[in-house]
């Protein structure tokens, strides 16, 4: 899916696709639909169709290689919405599980789950100098130029969602991934940590998740989580580290509900 980790860490979700069809429609029907089920208070001071003509003005008719984050900047003010302390929750290589818990739980906020993240998850956009001025056969990878539609747009926004974030904040991260669960390449690595406010932020709380009966590749006190750990303590964060984070596993566990890792007494527990 087209989205954050499509553009470098936090998806790169553009390869191989153009511009997704009946875009206008689907941007305006999430707006519209966002505005009535999720934040209906927002609807007073949002005008979707506003936004959809601030995202058509920053690719329509241009070279889909020479985005700034400057075209961006109108359409961020105008779908920008306050984010509570104690609910911004970031993620890496997490998508579904994060998102799953987010939507089963309502305590906590990714970017997708915000109006900016929520509109333009999973589509797809880039113009063509020539008519129509868009392109929906192709649009270029982040290999093949790191300013296409796609890898700005995240990385703006992924900005914006870590400057707002206050209080504490969750970072869900993928301890069965055998390169590490916290990778500086990713939008999390390189781009929100370095935007988190050690002024606004008062503790990082890292929620380390491992596949039921997968891989532990990683615990608390691996390598890249303690590399992790150190690029925030730099910033003067307060951190802490779980393995496993139970009101989150307790989720996997319903995809895996007979599974030794889902009982409610560990087996080390248990009285013969």
């Amino acid at each position: 899916m087209p989205g954050r980790e499509a553009a470098g860490g936090r998806p790169l979700r553009w390869q191989d696709r153009g511009t997704t069809r009946n875009l206008r429609e689907i941007v305006l029907g999430r707006c519209y639909s966002y505005l009535a089920e999720r934040h209906p208070a927002l609807g007073r001071d949002t005008d979707c169709l506003k936004i959809w003509e601030s995202l058509k003005y920053t690719f329509i008719y241009k070279n889909p290689c020479n985005t700034t984050a400057e075209d961006y900047q109108p359409l961020m003010e105008l779908a920008s919405h306050p984010i509570p302390c104690n609910k911004s929750l970031f993620w890496s290589k997490t998508n579904d599980l994060a998102h799953r818990y987010t939507k089963s739980s309502h305590s906590f906020l990714t970017l997708e789950d915000t109006l900016l993240g929520y509109m333009f998850d999973g589509v797809s956009w880039c113009g063509d100098p020539s008519a129509p001025g868009i392109n929906y056969e192709s649009c270029p990878k982040r290999s093949e130029c790191e300013s296409n539609p796609g890898s700005v747009f995240w990385k703006t926004a992924s900005k914006r969602f870590a400057e707002a974030a206050c209080g504490v904040v969750q970072v869900m991260l993928n301890g069965s991934i055998e390169a590490g669960a916290f990778r500086s390449s990713s939008i999390f690595g390189s781009i929100e940590i370095f935007n988190l406010n050690p002024d606004k932020v008062s503790e990082i709380q890292i929620w380390l998740m491992h596949d039921i009966g997968g891989p532990q590749s990683e615990s608390c006190s691996g390598h890249s989580i303690q590399r992790l750990k150190r690029i925030l303590e730099e910033r003067n964060f307060t951190i802490t580290c779980e393995d496993d984070y139970r009101p989150v596993q307790l989720l996997q566990c319903v995809r895996n509900p007979d599974h030794e890792d889902c009982r409610l007494c560990p087996s080390s527990m248990e009285t013969p």
